[in-house]
């Protein structure tokens, strides 16, 4: 009986511990729901940042249309271009070897019509070699998302926040606080689920209902402000390593404040050039 009793133990312990995968795929993601273990995730838009967060272990990278906010200075994600985002998922794959490299498709390029969603999800997936996209939205977009997984494209889906949408709520502030708002995203999540979405990030919406939905559906639920009670967590890099400073909503934890870092190291960089103390005689041929 002891003897059963530790089997059954160790096989919990197994079925919950961290398996090392040498590639991230959009199953890897299902199977770590299913065993209970979280899945990372991080934004990513160029070369040397992506390879140092693919080597730090985390699952999947996010090529965001926050490079619009975060790369180009824009207040919000809508002038983006799909060119603009192509380049900056080529760039990423080049240094990924492990983590899964999901693209946002930007605002206007799937929206309104399912034939253009799916050439632009095409372009992405052949001209980046990104291994997914992303797109905002339910019910409204369900032929867009339909069509291109049915061209074996891989889609993660977005609720709650949805930023390609700012001008339409006119305010960052959290959703689905009023009941209709709730039950409308629950049964978004149910229909992204059944249209064949590989995962959903839920963003800045009440933590009670992040778990809910993340209980009520087999795919992964991956939050920002939405909770511990989600399969996963996503936050822009920028902002988790604290190389800006103006953003500070409750949800963002900064693991560095390289802002400030960086203004001293440059600032003494730029006295040492003054001074000549910089190149020294170590420092030169």
């Amino acid at each position: 009986m002891a003897f059963l009793l530790l089997l059954r133990s160790n096989q919990m312990i197994m079925s919950t511990a961290k398996k090392n995968y040498k590639r991230i795929t959009v199953k890897s993601l299902v199977d770590m729901k299913a065993r209970g273990e979280k899945i990372s995730m991080l934004t990513a838009y160029d070369y040397t940042m992506a390879k140092i967060v693919d080597s730090a272990g985390i699952d999947v990278i996010l090529v965001g249309d926050s490079a619009s906010n975060v790369m180009a200075g824009h207040e919000t994600t809508l002038p983006i271009t799909l060119d603009h985002m192509i380049y900056h998922a080529s760039a990423v794959i080049r240094a990924v070897k492990r983590a899964l490299v999901v693209v946002d498709l930007p605002f206007g390029t799937y929206q309104s019509d399912d034939k253009e969603a799916l050439r632009s999800a095409i372009r992405i997936m052949k001209e980046s070699g990104a291994h997914a996209v992303k797109v905002e939205g339910g019910q409204e977009i369900r032929a867009s998302i339909r069509r291109i997984i049915n061209a074996g494209i891989p889609v993660m889906g977005h609720l709650g926040l949805t930023p390609q949408s700012i001008y339409k709520f006119g305010t960052y502030t959290v959703r689905a606080k009023e009941e209709q708002e709730a039950i409308q995203l629950k049964e978004d999540a149910k229909l992204l689920e059944a249209s064949g979405c590989f995962a959903i990030v839920l963003e800045k919406i009440p933590a009670t209902l992040a778990k809910e939905v993340a209980d009520s559906v087999s795919i992964p639920v991956i939050g920002i402000g939405a909770g511990g009670g989600v399969d996963g967590q996503v936050l822009v890099l920028h902002d988790m390593i604290g190389m800006t400073n103006e953003f500070n909503p409750r949800f963002l934890r900064r693991y560095m404040n390289l802002y400030d870092d960086m203004i001293e190291a440059i600032g003494q960089y730029n006295k040492d050039v003054k001074s000549k103390d910089f190149p020294n005689n170590d420092e030169q041929y």
